[in-house]
């Protein structure tokens, strides 16, 4: 490497919005740490960016990160930032998902009008969401409490979100805390949703970094950002999701995490759930275990549970997905 090229500003490719931007900052902050040299961020626009189409609509997966992985290709950028909920399961072999950092909070939020919680909401509530995985488990938490909400399908960026709420559109949304923490707006949830009621998307509240596998010593270099135990949980989530053979935009909800005492961490539990939308049906599971000794011991993990949630039904509960 010349001195030319070790001083050059790395170019940092990411989505626009303010999310994205936000994430992004914080990943070219901890590289310019890392590496000594200038971050300059590049805005890239991507298909899920500008349609206003529901995401099971246009595909769901890969519609944030296609634009982004197809300049990384092309040498326009050095490496990419995406929201790991965001990536297709299965990974380019051209491309190094060269770290995942330490995960933020993974947890969903409410949004509510008059500091409500989802258990005050009034009957026929309108609660916005763009997730059929949310709706399927926000109904069947109002089934459960013997209430009825109405769950409606919504678009948008945190702004946007947010403001069917302040306008009056909608009673209620929920977000994910990671986001609504990283642009310094978390004081805004009225109400963390436990994971005992509402499982999070797989990977949610974690960011993935990528480059070109080309790039080894970039590759390398970024690996010092990646947090193992983050590593792991996500390839079990993500490993149930592809088993489960469900996009980003199924009702598949999935976390994996970490046990122990007195500081030593022994035991990872990974849980996940399917479901209808309505709320009417749903396959929940669990199963806990030591630490997976490696990534393909993860990744058997997510399978192992996948095939559990299968055998009790799971696959008819996600239309066309689980064909």
């Amino acid at each position: 490497m010349n001195d030319t090229t070790a001083t050059a500003p790395l170019r940092l490719g990411t989505r626009r919005s303010k999310l994205a931007m936000a994430q992004s900052g914080m990943v070219a902050e901890s590289v310019r740490r890392l590496t000594g040299r200038p971050v300059e961020l590049v805005e890239i626009t991507t298909y899920g960016d500008v349609s206003r189409e529901a995401l099971a609509q246009i595909g769901g997966t890969g519609v944030f990160v296609s634009a982004l992985r197809d300049a990384l290709l092309a040498g326009e950028i050095d490496f990419a930032v995406h929201s790991l909920k965001d990536l297709p399961t299965s990974q380019p072999d051209d491309l190094a998902l060269a770290a995942i950092p330490l995960r933020e909070d993974p947890r969903d939020v409410l949004v509510a009008r008059d500091g409500l919680t989802f258990e005050t909401l009034p009957e026929g509530a309108k609660v916005g969401t763009g997730s059929p995985r949310r709706m399927a488990q926000l109904n069947a938490w109002a089934r459960a409490l013997g209430r009825r909400i109405e769950t409606v399908p919504i678009r948008g960026n945190i702004d946007t979100r947010v403001g069917f709420v302040t306008n009056g559109e909608l009673d209620a949304v929920v977000l994910a805390a990671a986001g609504l923490n990283r642009i310094g707006r978390i004081d805004e949830a009225t109400q963390f949703l436990t994971p005992d009621t509402v499982l999070p998307a797989p990977g949610q509240g974690a960011l993935a970094i990528e480059c070109a596998v080309t790039n080894a010593p970039l590759a390398a270099t970024l690996a010092e950002l990646d947090d193992p135990h983050t590593r792991l949980a996500v390839i079990a989530e993500r490993s149930l999701l592809a088993a489960l053979e469900a996009g980003c935009s199924a009702p598949v909800g999935a976390l994996a995490d970490f046990r122990g005492d007195e500081g030593a961490v022994t035991e990872m539990r990974l849980r996940g759930v399917v479901g209808t939308t309505d709320g009417s049906t749903l396959v929940q599971l669990s199963t806990t275990g030591p630490v997976p000794a490696s990534h393909q011991d993860a990744l058997a993990l997510g399978r192992a549970l996948a095939a559990e949630m299968l055998d009790k039904g799971a696959a008819g509960l996600m239309g066309e997905r689980a064909l």
